[in-house]
């Protein structure tokens, strides 16, 4: 009789595994300076090997379409061959039967359309331009654009002060961004290649929290022009910071009490310390900014006067303003929004929520914040809802796991559907419809649909909104600041159309987004306001980094920072997360590449530390 038996994986099935880990690894390092046409031809082959073969479009037309990459690469392809490539590619997405095809064509028609000057170059003139133009991934992937392996080789030689000093070239946040910033720059890092990226933001903390204080470095000789900047958060300040530097005198209006903005009234203090701030705005502010707190545009004084007043104008306002679900009882006085709770412990504000049930409506970092400080207010029991999945979740997966581990529940696939009151008005439940995983959007994350299961009820005391964050915009509409779906349009040089001397950017027109990309903002606005007002001023770091030496360092485990858990949270403020010890940075920083002198960086001709 025939018997079963328990399957062990054989050697080429362990083998196979990890090729596939590695093969994973390695793309999720591929960084922006890989030839956009190369990498399309792998993919295409690797998705038409996986084919079923059964229609005409992915067994015919897919490998045609691979044909004719390979003909781009090869120098015998025309500029109506790229025509051509476009062409095959939408009518084998408008025809394939299955997702694969459809994806792998798809794919390539995307990249021949967002790399159409890539293409050309190849035709004309046989060279990728991609690789040239970004060579180092994670110079590239950070919006401020920072010198991050020239940082880390000064943080391996013990120079922190030094460090600082070339990270503050491109972003005068050096502190905060060390505890707050999402580190786009990390999830490019080709030390992923060999075993995981360099833990980048950690390397910066342990600089900034081991560099002394310095003063500012002097300002050009005073220009005569005058800059009005409306808005002391991240990218206001930043933009003030290279004007006042480049020599224009620079006059901050700030709404609050203190400047800072959402770093000072929407980040709580376990994670970034109100005295970190304070150390970059500090440095910020020695260049001779004048600053003017609690002033509100349209009530203290009109957008009219200010441009009027000022050679430029240069709006970063961010978005401060609380989005509405729009159900029935929102209005209820225990209903809150998440940026005014955030915002009234920044001032002192501070509820009790001892004892109480809170549910947090909401998956952005925004939501992680609100959930973890109720924590620390005393709440007993804290519910954070989202409409989608988990994984879904645009909060960093750090932010995630940590609120996990502090004791926040998750209840993804559920949709707020209504609030219950009792005869006094407050809330005392939210009631939610479960949700379904449907078809993928355009934001790349699948929707959620009404699943056919009964509406669920969540007992609560408080209601924390946390669905997005909105902008003010009235004051400037008044003089003709465009607006489209309540945001202050822009071009890519920051200025407003139709408005001779005023600029725009960060949050009030990109809409809600990072710190580092109100940093990115604010140095753009800098440059191209100085450029208005007829000057061609470079920011410059006399920062001399020692040659790279290539290492053989051997694939070496990265190290994370560590979390302080308590058993009970409520009432503790004070900063979660640790920094490395000196043992710790000296390895973490021994394991970067120095892509800028190895491989694609040496095209660049080394660092350019100047903009």
């Amino acid at each position: 009789m025939s018997r079963l038996y328990i399957e062990n994986p054989g050697q080429a099935q362990t083998v196979l595994e990890g090729l596939y880990r590695d093969m994973a690894r390695r793309i999720h390092a591929s960084p922006p300076g890989l030839c956009p046409v190369d990498m399309s031809l792998n993919f295409l082959r690797l998705c038409h090997a996986q084919t079923c073969g059964k229609c005409v479009p992915c067994r015919i037309g897919l490998g045609q379409l691979a044909e004719l990459l390979e003909q781009v690469l090869d120098r015998t392809a025309s500029l109506d061959t790229i025509a051509l490539i476009e062409e095959t590619a939408q009518a084998i997405t408008d025809s394939a039967d299955c997702a694969i095809g459809y994806e792998a064509a798809r794919m390539v028609l995307t990249g021949v359309r967002g790399f159409r000057d890539d293409y050309e170059e190849h035709v004309r003139n046989g060279r990728c331009i991609s690789g040239l133009s970004h060579p180092v991934p994670c110079v590239s992937t950070c919006p401020a654009h920072v010198d991050v392996p020239g940082y880390i080789a000064l943080v391996r030689e013990g120079r922190y002060e030094d460090a600082v000093r070339l990270i503050r070239k491109d972003n005068p946040f050096v502190s905060a961004c060390a505890y707050v910033c999402e580190h786009p720059c990390e999830g490019r890092c080709r030390r992923h290649m060999v075993d995981d990226g360099v833990n980048i933001c950690g390397l910066k903390r342990f600089a900034v929290d081991h560099a002394r204080p310095e003063d500012a470095p002097a300002p050009a000789e005073a220009t005569g022009k005058t800059v009005a900047v409306i808005g002391g958060g991240p990218g206001g300040l930043t933009a003030a910071y290279y004007l006042s530097l480049m020599g224009h005198s620079v006059t901050v209006y700030e709404q609050r009490p203190k400047l800072g903005g959402m770093l000072r009234y929407g980040i709580p203090d376990y994670r970034l310390p109100q005295e970190v701030l304070d150390r970059d705005i500090d440095h910020i502010l020695t260049t001779g900014i004048t600053v003017h707190t609690n002033v509100s545009i349209g009530r203290d004084i009109s957008m009219a006067d200010i441009q009027k007043q000022y050679d430029a104008v240069y709006i970063s306002i961010g978005a401060h303003a609380d989005k509405k679900l729009g159900l029935e009882g929102e209005q209820a006085p225990n209903v809150i929004s998440a940026v005014e709770l955030l915002r009234g412990i920044g001032e002192g504000d501070i509820p009790d929520f001892t004892g109480k049930r809170v549910c947090v409506i909401g998956g952005g970092n925004v939501s992680m914040d609100a959930s973890r400080t109720a924590l620390r207010l005393g709440a007993e029991h804290v519910t954070v809802v989202y409409r989608r999945r988990v994984e879904d979740m645009t909060a960093l997966a750090e932010e995630i796991e940590e609120a996990m581990a502090e004791g926040c529940q998750l209840l993804p696939l559920q949709a707020p559907a209504r609030i219950e009151l009792d005869e006094g008005g407050s809330a005392v439940a939210l009631w939610t419809r479960p949700q379904l995983v449907g078809p993928y959007g355009k934001d790349g994350r699948p929707k959620p649909v009404g699943a056919d299961a009964p509406e669920f009820r969540i007992p609560c005391d408080y209601i924390i909104v946390a669905i997005g964050q909105a902008i003010v915009t009235y004051p400037f509409e008044a003089v003709g600041v465009s607006t489209e779906r309540g945001a202050i349009q822009a071009d890519l040089t920051s200025s407003v159309p139709g408005l001779d001397n005023v600029f725009a950017g960060g949050d009030a027109v990109s809409g809600p987004a990072t710190v580092i990309r109100a940093v990115a903002a604010g140095k753009v606005a800098a440059d191209n306001i100085d450029g208005y007002l007829g000057y061609e001023h470079i920011i410059s770091c006399d920062v001399d980094i020692s040659p790279a030496h290539l290492t053989n360092m051997p694939p070496c485990g990265r190290v994370n920072l560590k979390d302080r858990h308590l058993s009970s949270y409520a009432g503790d403020f004070t900063l979660v997360k640790e920094g490395m010890s000196l043992e710790e940075a000296r390895q973490e920083s021994s394991r970067c590449l120095r892509c800028d002198h190895f491989g694609f960086g040496i095209f660049k001709g080394g660092r350019n530390r100047e903009w």
